[in-house]
């Protein structure tokens, strides 16, 4: 389904869900425009209208969120190529530069998870940024190519239908971002370089300092620095 302008694809999505008025046999819904993007804990994301991929995909609820978030992410890769990485724990990157994000979510019905909803902002056509983002990029910019949108949701939903029924674990590991030798990080005690030792089914990565100790962190827990 498609839609010109909403505020968040996520919230059209839940919003429709919980009122009954989702289209029976959609599992999708792409935007030319958003107004109130959102990324990972608030964060917002800068699309020039009908430049970009912003959707939403209706997932089904027997799954884990994290398992989710990785084979969408897996998904991504796939569609737009090996070039790309997975800079834990679901954003997409290009050298370091973030081409995509994104953010799943359960939606409750009274008191049951009835679906959970995948939301992905890719960058494909636009080649200005104007929001504080630090470090946005585009397949154009990337490719020099402009790119079908349509064609392209298309492509995702399928390779999600696909990643949904994988163990996509080895694959998402293989490609993170920075997944080779020390780089910086920072947590609540400063900066420190450490290298990528694994991702627990938890969703919480371990690093491995320049010391020998092996650290665990949780989403937001950890920085990297770029």
């Amino acid at each position: 389904m498609y839609i010109k302008s909403t505020n968040s694809t996520n919230s059209l999505m839940k919003e429709m869900l919980a009122k009954g008025e989702w289209p029976e046999g959609e599992c999708f819904v792409y935007a030319g425009y958003q107004t109130a993007g959102r990324g990972q804990t608030g964060n917002s994301w800068e699309s020039e209208a009908d430049k970009n991929l912003i959707c939403s995909i209706l997932l089904p609820p027997d799954k884990d969120l994290y398992f989710l978030n990785i084979a969408v992410g897996v998904a991504i890769l796939r569609v737009i190529g090996e070039d790309f990485t997975i800079k834990w724990p679901n954003d997409i990157y290009y050298g370091d530069k973030k081409v995509a994000g994104i953010l799943v979510e359960n939606a409750i019905l009274g008191n049951e998870v009835k679906y959970s909803i995948a939301g992905i902002g890719l960058n494909v056509n636009q080649t200005i940024f104007v929001s504080n983002a630090p470090n946005p990029i585009s397949l154009k910019q990337i490719t020099g190519k402009e790119y079908d949108i349509d064609a392209l949701m298309q492509k995702v939903y399928a390779m999600v239908q696909e990643t949904l029924n994988e163990d996509v674990w080895e694959e998402y590991k293989n490609h993170l971002y920075r997944r080779d030798g020390f780089w910086k990080y920072e947590d609540q005690n400063g900066i420190f370089e450490a290298r990528i030792i694994d991702v627990l089914p938890t969703g919480e990565i371990v690093l491995c300092d320049r010391n020998g100790q092996n650290r665990t962190y949780g989403f937001k827990q950890i920085k990297y620095i770029l």
